[in-house]
């Protein structure tokens, strides 16, 4: 059972897509079925690393920061201040220059700021763009689906392994969302508790791998176009599995060329 369980396969790809399709199921009458998310993602960092604390490393700030993420999801979904969004990216773009702060302090002044507006800028689009899929369930879940996998896929190939296990299991979680809306030709309840903890992890985790030298920072610009392709014109009107088959497609096509962006420079040396 131990061999299992510390299989890379079950911690970053089976465990999280189950995990996340029971807890979808079984919240939607609560309208919290986007915590999917977050359940997918505690059963990986459970299984590949634990929840220590300390020393706070910037991993485990991505941790704890996207736990936190996902209940405070929950009353901003309730409230409907217009100004949560912009208030959230900038919130997420403080967050990513925390995480990378120690990387940051160990360069000269000037590629410090260069590297902090960098990835301020990465992770404050993320969290506008996907934010303002939230109420779109099939366009939300297609976005993480390809975010999550996509990123996931250029980290490990970078040699990025445990931060690459935290973004397949948020794309996993995110495709087992999907794969019930496809399964019952129906909605799931979304909100923010879905998309502002997976733009976090997602972003935060290719800003570290970013700064830390090992992630080409132009295959980020392949990710962060992922939430625009989630806005392609398909007809709401149409057959949930329609609409979800051509929304993956679009942002998958994304997703690969970030995973193609990181195999250009490292190839397979990782495996």
């Amino acid at each position: 059972m131990h061999a299992l369980l510390t299989h890379p396969a079950i911690q970053a790809v089976i465990a999280p897509f189950l995990v996340a399709l029971l807890t979808a199921e079984l919240l939607q009458r609560m309208r919290l079925s986007g915590l999917a998310i977050i359940a997918g993602f505690a059963i990986t960092v459970y299984l590949a690393s634990g929840f220590a604390y300390a020393p706070l490393t910037g991993t485990r700030k991505i941790i704890w920061l996207c736990l936190a993420s996902g209940l405070l999801a929950i009353p901003l979904s309730l409230l409907g201040w217009t100004l949560w969004r912009p208030l959230l990216t900038l919130l997420g773009a403080g967050a990513a220059v925390w995480v990378a702060q120690r990387v940051l302090l160990l360069q000269d002044t000037a590629t410090a700021l260069q590297w902090a507006a960098g990835c301020a800028l990465y992770v404050g689009w993320l969290v506008f763009w996907m934010d303002d899929l939230h109420e779109s369930p099939v366009r939300a879940a297609s976005a993480g689906t390809a975010l999550g996998l996509g990123s996931g896929a250029a980290l490990l190939i970078a040699g990025t392994t445990l931060l690459g296990k935290y973004d397949l299991a948020i794309g996993s979680a995110a495709l087992a969302y999907l794969f019930i809306m496809f399964a019952s030709n129906s909605h799931l309840p979304c909100g923010r508790s879905f998309t502002l903890p997976l733009s976090l992890i997602a972003g935060l985790s290719g800003c570290l791998a970013v700064v830390s030298g090992k992630l080409p920072w132009y295959a980020l610009a392949a990710l962060a176009a992922i939430p625009l392709a989630a806005k392609l014109p398909v007809s709401d009107k149409s057959p949930v599995w329609v609409q979800a088959t051509l929304l993956t497609a679009a942002t998958l096509a994304c997703a690969l060329l970030a995973a193609f962006l990181s195999w250009r420079i490292h190839g397979w040396a990782a495996f």
